[in-house]
């Protein structure tokens, strides 16, 4: 794209920014789209007297990986979350719906979680679904397996480079009126306040 259509754009001041800007927004329309399809698709197999997230469909497709049992903080590895009570309260619901049951680690007093009969079948039936709505689909695109392979390769790549510079941005100090005022910049500081 010609510098002058992205120049003024606060995240693109050069041709790698634009291009990384654009992967960014291109991957927030594609998790948006992603959220939805699970949602419409989890509407039509998880049929449990319970409302559920797009997170909640997540994490008991998660549980069910390797139809192994595990615990809240393994959970949250495997989606790269570290908000561990937000994943308790849904586990605690998709325990409530019947989808998932809660069993004791016998050598320790963690809990560990395994998707209940219910839960097996729903998602099997998801399983199938997806496979002849969404599957079909992906089909159409030429050398579709080696593209995902090599794309979630990248994607893995770049979660732990992103991972890095949230703790590095962690690390700054916010800049505050006081702060500003010490390295000359109150005046962009005042001019953010509210009226």
């Amino acid at each position: 794209m010609e510098p002058r259509f992205y120049r003024s754009w606060h995240l693109a001041k050069s041709d790698a920014e634009f291009k990384i800007a654009e992967f960014e927004w291109s991957l927030i329309r594609f998790y948006e789209s992603f959220t939805r399809f699970v949602l419409a698709t989890g509407v039509v197999t998880i049929t449990a007297n319970v409302e559920l997230k797009h997170q909640e469909h997540v994490i008991l497709h998660v549980i069910r990986m390797q139809d192994r049992p595990k615990t809240s903080a393994m959970i949250g590895r495997l989606m790269n979350r570290d908000d561990i009570p937000n994943i308790q309260y849904s586990l605690r619901k998709l325990e409530a719906a019947g989808l998932i049951e809660k069993l004791q680690d016998t050598s320790s007093k963690t809990y560990l979680y395994c998707a209940s009969d219910l839960g097996i079948r729903l998602t099997d039936e998801y399983y199938k679904v997806r496979k002849e709505i969404l599957v079909q689909r992906l089909g159409e695109i030429s050398d579709t397996e080696e593209k995902f392979e090599r794309y979630a390769r990248f994607m893995s790549l770049l979660t732990g480079i992103y991972d890095e510079a949230a703790r590095d941005a962690a690390t700054i100090t916010p800049q505050t009126e006081k702060s500003a005022t010490a390295t000359g910049s109150a005046q962009s500081v005042t001019q953010q306040k509210e009226p």
